[in-house]
Order: structure tokens, then C-alpha cells, then sequence
């Protein structure tokens, strides 16, 4: 485990056949569980079910095979979860390659710790304890994405984003914890106008998000067996968007 909270995808096995979730994975993130150690091999499970969708997107699509896929921790560590797992998470972000080339741009200083999740635009897919979540997602401290996203924007006006966004029924555009209805699908120019007139990169998170509340009365539905590949279809979806915005050698509108 990193001093992040986050941990590296395991190498042994390879990979790990799509598994349908069980009652427990939702159960073990509900308080007071979540701030108990006896439910770390629950939380583990659920861990690397949420991991091999994310692998599982490496192979169905071609330009998401080079990702780097991580997961969160599963046992309550209080520098980094407060000792409370409430939500699990798989996440894929860009490859090591692309962040030795990031960093030679930002230099020492603007470049260190890209390691870490939070610092780079990554596709996620989450469980929380009465929620399922598949998102892409830029946080404040991915400012250089965050940027590179409005600098092409700058550049080739926001039609090209319009496009890609309303390509994606069922997501919705989130400016942080703002309460704006950015819903994907249904979107117009004076929309996107609306939202970059507040988004700043490295204040604000960005995030296309279909985020799905699901209550225990109503969970059957996420124990099917088809669900987790469903799941890697609508990463699958990101891919394109994550490509669009976030800063790669073959995306570069910081330092071109």
C-alpha cells in the first residue's frame, strides 16, 4: 500500500474474470462496518471485482489497453480514509511513459507526485454503500488536464466537447458540488458557455459522471451477472471524452 491510499493493480494471476457483486460489497461500506478491520476480506473482494472491470477495459477497448489501472484501499487507515472505508474504487489513469514526459515538462517541482490518483483525469468505476459510480474524473489538483482541456477549447471552440458530451446519455457534466443540470444527451452551446464560464482548472473538480443511487430495497439489480460487463461498456464510452481532455504527448495544448 502507498502512503496515497492507493494500490497497484497485482500482477500475479493476470487477470480476473468479471464476477457479479454480492450484497456484501455494499454492506461492508455502510457505518459502523466500514470502520471495522472484520470487514477488510468483504471489502477486498469487492475491491478486486471493481478492479477486473477496469482491466476488463484495457481489453475491450484499443485506446484505453496502455492505462494504468489502481484501486483504493479496503481497511480503515486513518492518515489516509480517517479509518472509515465508505467507498471503493478502481481507477485508470495515464500510462507511466506519459507521465516521465508530463513531468519533464512541469518540471521538478510542478511535476512531482503524479503518482497519486488525484493528480491526473482518470475513468473510475466506484461502489459506496447505497451508490454505484462510472465517471471521468478531474480533480483540482489535475490542473495541467484541467487546462490542457481548456486550452483546446480556446482553441477549437466548444463544439468538439458538445459532440463527444452528447454522445453520452445517461452521464451528466458536474462542476464540483455545484448543482448545475449539465445532463448529457440534452446538452446545447449556451450550456458548455454556462459551465467554463465558472470552471477554473485547479479550483474546481470536473467530472462526466452516470452515478447511480441504489438503496438496499433496490439492489437486486446490481447482483446480475451482466452487470460488470454493462459496466465496461460505459467505460468504454469515457475513453474518447478522457482522450479528448486530459494531456498526453499526441493532446497537447499546454506547451505546444
Amino acid at each position: 500500500m502507498s502512503s496515497t491510499g492507493e494500490s497497484p493493480a497485482p500482477r500475479r494471476g493476470g487477470s480476473r474474470a468479471l464476477e457479479p457483486f454480492e450484497p456484501w460489497d455494499f454492506e461492508a461500506l455502510r457505518p459502523p462496518r466500514s470502520r471495522s478491520a472484520e470487514y477488510n476480506e468483504k471489502r477486498l473482494a469487492a475491491r478486486r471485482r471493481l478492479e477486473a472491470i477496469a482491466k476488463a477495459l484495457t481489453k475491450a477497448s484499443p485506446d484505453a489497453a496502455k492505462l494504468e489501472v489502481r484501486t483504493s484501499i479496503h481497511n480503515p487507515f486513518p492518515p489516509v480514509n480517517g479509518g472509515s472505508v465508505e467507498r471503493l474504487w478502481a481507477y485508470l489513469s495515464r500510462p507511466k511513459a506519459h507521465k516521465t514526459k508530463l513531468k519533464r515538462e512541469l518540471g521538478a517541482e510542478l511535476g512531482k507526485d503524479l503518482d497519486q490518483a488525484y493528480r491526473n483525469g482518470y475513468l473510475c468505476v466506484a461502489l459506496e454503500a447505497d451508490a454505484l459510480e462510472v465517471s471521468l474524473r478531474v480533480h483540482p489538483d489535475a490542473w495541467f488536464d484541467g487546462r490542457n482541456l481548456t486550452r483546446r477549447i480556446e482553441a477549437e471552440g466548444l463544439r468538439p466537447l458538445l459532440s463527444l458530451l452528447n454522445g453520452l446519455a445517461g452521464f451528466r457534466l458536474q462542476l464540483s458540488d455545484w448543482k448545475g443540470e449539465w445532463i448529457c444527451g440534452e446538452l446545447e452551446i449556451e450550456h458548455l458557455e454556462e459551465f467554463f464560464r465558472y470552471y477554473t482548472a485547479g479550483e474546481h473538480l470536473l467530472a462526466v459522471q452516470q452515478r447511480m443511487p441504489v438503496p438496499e430495497s433496490m439492489r437486486e439489480a446490481l447482483l446480475t451477472p451482466e452487470l460488470p460487463a454493462q459496466l465496461v461498456d460505459e467505460l468504454v464510452r469515457l475513453v474518447s471524452l478522457r482522450h479528448f481532455a486530459c494531456w498526453s504527448p499526441e493532446n497537447d495544448f499546454l506547451f505546444r
